[in-house]
C-alpha cells in the first residue's frame, strides 16, 4: 500500500521498518521540547521542578488513507527510560495533516535518561478499521462473562 508522507523539516527522516517482518515503522525524533512544572523555592533559591512532559517532534506529516488509522506506539526500548507515552497509544486519523509528535510523561526526577534528538522514539502502524454503526437496544444478549470486569478471570 502506498501512503503519502511529507517532510515538514529538512532533518526529518522517513519512517522505516527495522527488520523484514516488523509491523511498525520506526520514527525518529528531530526535536525535543521539555515542559517544566512550576517553580518552587528551596533554601532561599528559586528552583524548577522536574520536567514532567517531553514532546518529540518528527518533522513529518502523513496522509492516512480513508478507512485506515495510524497508531503510534512507544518502542520496546521504553523500558530503559522512566517515561510513558502520555496517551498510551496515539491515533492519527485519516483527516489529520499536522506533524506527528510523541508526548511522554516523565516518571522520575531526571530527564537525563530519555531519548535524544536523532533517536527512534516510536513506531507507526497503519491498519484498516471497520466503520461501525451503533444500534441502541434495551437489552444485550447473555454471555459467559456477563458484566464481570477487572480481574474477573483470575490473577
Amino acid at each position: 500500500m502506498n501512503v503519502k508522507i511529507k517532510k515538514l523539516h529538512p532533518d526529518a527522516r522517513i519512517p522505516q521498518y527495522a527488520k523484514q517482518f516488523d509491523a511498525g515503522l520506526d520514527i525518529v525524533a528531530i526535536s525535543k521540547d521539555t515542559s517544566l512544572d512550576k517553580l518552587y523555592v528551596e533554601g532561599g533559591y528559586i528552583k524548577e521542578q522536574r520536567p514532567h512532559i517531553i514532546t518529540y517532534g518528527t518533522g513529518l506529516a502523513i496522509e492516512i488513507p480513508e478507512g485506515y488509522v495510524g497508531l503510534l506506539f512507544p518502542r520496546s526500548s521504553i523500558y530503559k527510560y522512566n517515561m510513558n507515552l502520555s496517551n498510551a497509544v496515539g491515533v492519527v486519523d485519516a483527516g489529520f495533516r499536522g506533524e506527528i509528535k510523541f508526548k511522554f510523561r516523565v516518571e522520575t526526577n531526571s530527564i537525563h535518561n530519555s531519548y535524544n534528538i536523532g533517536d527512534k522514539v516510536g513506531q507507526l502502524l497503519i491498519i484498516p478499521y471497520p466503520k461501525i454503526e451503533l444500534q441502541e437496544v434495551d437489552e444485550l444478549s447473555d454471555s459467559e462473562r456477563g458484566s464481570s470486569g477487572f480481574g474477573s478471570s483470575g490473577v
